[in-house]
């Protein structure tokens, strides 16, 4: 039976991507599908906060938050 995993679909600079590419291969948490470009992923809508969290930590931006 086929699963359906809810995904966000994200767009980031290439060097970003880099980032969440290498998190995702400790322990395959983040990424529902790599699109090929620079720049798109689709990420598991349930894992994003702590996607944000943990590249704000590393990077030491903070989202943006929206109004």
């Amino acid at each position: 039976m086929p699963r359906a995993v809810k995904g966000v679909l994200i767009e980031c600079d290439p060097s970003v991507k880099a980032i969440i590419l290498k998190y995702d291969e400790e322990r395959h948490d983040y990424i529902v599908e790599d699109l090929d470009d620079e720049r798109h992923l689709v990420i598991k809508e349930s894992q994003l906060p702590y996607l944000k969290a943990r590249l704000s930590r590393v990077c030491g931006v903070h989202p943006r938050k929206r109004v």
